[in-house]
């Protein structure tokens, strides 16, 4: 069946001599995996090339779907959005690399969600075009959650502390999984912002680096197999 939509990719991993495998998520069908074949030999006439393939491209795609396969095939490829720093800017490409990762750890399930999919695709545009990104992923993570089924409580003028195993604003701390302090106060203020308002925020690389951590062990808390990025270490050196 001969079907056009859009994807994001996620990554992509070398498969014999000249393919690709390719893990993408789509606007009509979730995750979902392919095999870019001879994508890495020299060719004018190939359709597929490698180039389309760097982490968080978006795609508008034909495929040949094929519902007893895992892994499907392109059609034709080109370019939905042309980024204009998402890949030459050094500290976005940081960011790009720990959140593609991140995504093709926790983005796994194949059914469509189009909420999801459009919060991507609009989220990079934002970070391809803002001049003040130093915090972008920050909030990223944080509205991911919405969509992964662990997204904090909104907090009341009574909120002492934040526990991160209930995902709840509470009155008091509670042992080790509780969050209070700087990181307390900037995840009420994130809570309550879009991405427009980012340059509201006005926090160190310290306080940066800590409130990273916590929300990584959220992550960690709510899904059973989710690990830290090996990219974490390259966007700490990055925005240290």
């Amino acid at each position: 069946m001969l079907i056009k939509t859009n994807i994001i990719v996620l990554n992509k991993l070398k498969y014999k001599d000249y393919d690709l495998i390719i893990r993408t998520y789509t606007e009509h069908r979730g995750a979902v995996s392919y095999i870019a074949k001879n994508a890495l030999k020299p060719s004018k006439t190939n359709k597929v090339k490698s180039v389309y393939f760097q982490p968080l491209m978006q795609l508008s795609i034909e495929e040949n779907y094929r519902s007893n396969q895992s892994l499907q095939y392109f059609k034709d490829v080109k370019s939905n959005y042309i980024y204009q720093s998402l890949h030459t800017n050094v500290y976005k490409s940081a960011i790009v690399l720990f959140l593609s990762e991140l995504l093709a750890m926790v983005l796994r399930e194949e059914e469509q969600n189009k909420d999801l999919y459009h919060f991507l695709e609009t989220a990079f545009q934002y970070l391809d075009t803002e001049e003040h990104f130093a915090n972008f992923h920050l909030l990223f993570l944080l509205k991911l959650t919405r969509y992964l089924g662990f997204q904090p409580d909104m907090p009341n003028e009574n909120s002492k502390s934040f526990n991160l195993q209930t995902g709840s604003f509470e009155a008091y701390s509670k042992a080790s999984y509780s969050v209070s302090g700087k990181s307390l106060t900037l995840l009420k203020r994130l809570l309550g912002i879009n991405f427009d308002e980012l340059n509201t925020i006005k926090i160190n690389a310290a306080e940066r680096h800590d409130f990273l951590n916590m929300l990584l062990y959220y992550f960690e808390l709510h899904l059973g197999d989710f690990k830290k990025p090996k990219s974490l270490k390259v966007l700490s050196e990055i925005f240290r």
